[in-house]
């Protein structure tokens, strides 16, 4: 049996996965990359066994999924690659449309809290490409924009408001917020235990390296991006892939605000990958 891992297919997690891609951490597993929403659903239609995935994934099917203990994607502040880009002032926004890239879930959902929470404006919401529609020459008033694209997208000229959802959430709750965690199906576990807690350890072994070389991978990143080096370096040092105390507070947090809003129905119980060390163990 192959394990099938998910990649987010994202510069942010090349800490985790470019040491099992180039044989520095070994591994025995297929690796599927793409953007968060893609994951989703092959997670969800059980056609991968573990993947990084949107937060809101684990809490719109809690049932289906464990945890893995402490590895996540998010920040204790500025992210720099979840940014809201505007025309105008977000707190001037209201009656006006933000255009959502239909990549993402968890950012999506995380704007619309902070848009009645923090800044308290209402807006339509509308789904696309923002990279193509600029090209074609068209200018939305407001763009959720993330990944890669935000950060191509941070110093546009037509858009000199930017609102980073990282620092958002800080400022509105003082706490981390994780836009993304791994997560393994319970199904996968069950059938075939021992290789899907092999590409477990495979990941956080992975993560370890990724983290502690994180300054030469800074230098890899920027060969072919259009942050220079520097700018590179504090993209990545801005970056949480924890999951420990404070984290979990946030994404606790994040999952009563997604409930009281009416984006899930309730929030989730936290239910880690068993016999493995972790807070909230099941």
């Amino acid at each position: 049996m192959t394990v099938r891992l998910g990649k987010i297919g994202y510069l942010n997690v090349l800490p985790i996965h470019h040491p099992l891609e180039t044989g520095v951490i070994e591994r025995d597993f297929e690796v599927v990359a793409g953007p968060p929403a893609h994951l989703n659903r092959l997670m969800d239609a059980g056609e991968l066994d573990l993947s990084g995935c949107s937060s809101i994934e684990y809490a719109r099917h809690p049932e289906k999924y464990y945890l893995i203990p402490d590895i996540a994607i998010g920040s204790r502040g500025p992210v720099q690659s979840v940014l809201l880009i505007s025309r105008r002032p977000v707190t001037e926004l209201a009656g006006q449309t933000v255009l959502v890239s239909s990549q993402t879930h968890t950012s999506a959902a995380l704007l619309r809290i902070l848009l009645k929470e923090l800044w308290k404006v209402e807006v339509e919401f509308s789904s696309g490409d923002a990279t193509g529609m600029l090209a074609g020459g068209q200018r939305p008033e407001a763009i959720l924009a993330i990944g890669d694209e935000a950060l191509n997208l941070r110093h546009h000229p037509d858009y000199p408001h930017r609102a980073d959802l990282g620092q958002a959430w800080l400022d509105l709750t003082g706490l981390p917020f994780i836009f993304g965690v791994w997560i393994v199906r319970r199904e996968s576990l069950a059938a075939n235990r021992e290789e899907v807690r092999n590409a477990c350890n495979g990941l956080m072994a992975a993560k370890r390296w990724g983290t502690e070389n994180i300054r030469e991978l800074c230098t890899l990143a920027a060969e072919d991006s259009c942050l220079n080096r520097g700018e590179m370096c504090s993209y990545f040092n801005g970056l949480v892939y924890d999951l420990g105390e404070r984290e979990i507070q946030g994404l606790t947090l994040f999952y009563r605000r997604l409930a009281e809003h009416g984006i899930i129905d309730e929030p989730p119980m936290l239910h880690f990958l068993p016999e493995a060390a972790g807070p909230g163990t099941d």
